[in-house]
């Protein structure tokens, strides 16, 4: 299909909340709602970088400066967050917080935020990172934000192609007994996130609510994911790393054009999934996406959502 940002209907008087905002796709998606009229919550871990970004976010969309139109609503609100997603305890507090900044209403929630090929390291909560980052810590936002979350509101999770990987072992999601492999670790998180896609979709629709839940992912896309990782091991090979996505990968406003697809078409309905729509999904406009036949899998999917609200301590929303 042919969309672009200028596409994207007016946001004014919507409320959106994107994970891992100050940076990437999370930064340019939260930029790109504001600009065309939406007040953005942007969900930072470090409050100094939050900071930072919600005033970039305020001012590029007063000046238009992604160069893709006129902004429709100059000067909107852009209003920074702390969440880390790897400490459930922030999350809570991050919760309650939106709920009240928004006066109980967020219209998008954008699950964004993501580690990826991380060295073997816990949460805080004792959970493998990348599993516990990538979806549990969503999985916990999203049920705590149901309640503020309107008729009609849309929830998108970023997921990868990286879905389609070594499967996902419910059995042991923490590699307590399993040797552990970040590529497998990375692959596994990021089908969590399609199946809590799919399964919130589902229980929905099952309970009547008028809740949107779709997936996307960005194909290959120049962020900061490859060099977060290589700098967890040695800060000496990030730069190369970071110069080596570049070659391979599409720029970031174009990576964020699925998830903002996602979050705003109006023609999206819940249970779709979205990514690039050339060279196996790697890069281009915005289209429907493949979904393996794991990440189809609903009795999959309805043990993971019963495991993680076990795992996390919120009563899923809806049940």
């Amino acid at each position: 299909m042919s969309w672009s940002i200028e596409d994207i209907p007016d946001q004014t008087g919507r409320t959106a909340l994107v994970t891992g905002a100050n940076s990437g796709l999370g930064y340019q998606t939260a930029t790109i709602l504001a600009q065309r009229g939406a007040h953005v919550l942007l969900g930072c871990r470090d409050p100094e970088r939050g900071r930072e970004a919600a005033e970039r976010v305020r001012t590029e969309a007063a000046g238009g400066l992604l160069g893709q139109g006129r902004p429709i609503n100059a000067g909107r609100q852009a209003t920074e967050i702390v969440l880390d997603l790897a400490d459930l305890g922030s999350v809570r507090k991050a919760a309650a917080e939106a709920r009240e900044r928004t006066a109980g209403r967020i219209d998008i929630l954008v699950n964004n935020a993501g580690v990826m090929a991380t060295p073997p390291r816990r949460t805080a909560d004792g959970f493998e990172l990348q599993l516990g980052t990538n979806h549990l810590g969503h999985a916990a936002l999203t049920w705590l934000l149901a309640p503020a979350l309107p008729p009609g509101a849309r929830v998108v999770t970023v997921s990868s192609l990286a879905h389609r990987g070594g499967g996902l072992d419910l059995d042991d999601l923490h590699f307590d007994r399993r040797r552990y492999n970040p590529v497998t670790a990375y692959s596994a998180s990021k089908l969590a996130n399609l199946l809590f896609a799919l399964e919130l979709d589902r229980c929905a629709g099952a309970a009547g609510r008028d809740l949107v839940s779709v997936a996307a992912h960005p194909g290959l896309t120049d962020t900061e994911l490859a060099a977060n990782s290589a700098r967890m091991r040695s800060r000496l090979i990030a730069p190369a790393v970071a110069a080596a996505n570049k070659l391979i990968t599409q720029g970031v406003v174009a990576g964020t054009l699925p998830q903002l697809y996602a979050a705003t078409a109006p023609d999206v309905r819940g249970g779709e999934y979205f990514g690039p729509m050339w060279l196996g999904e790697t890069r281009g406009g915005p289209a429907r996406a493949a979904i393996s036949a794991a990440a189809r899998d609903p009795a999959t999917a309805r043990l993971l959502w019963e495991h993680t609200a076990e795992l996390v301590g919120v009563v899923p929303d809806p049940a």
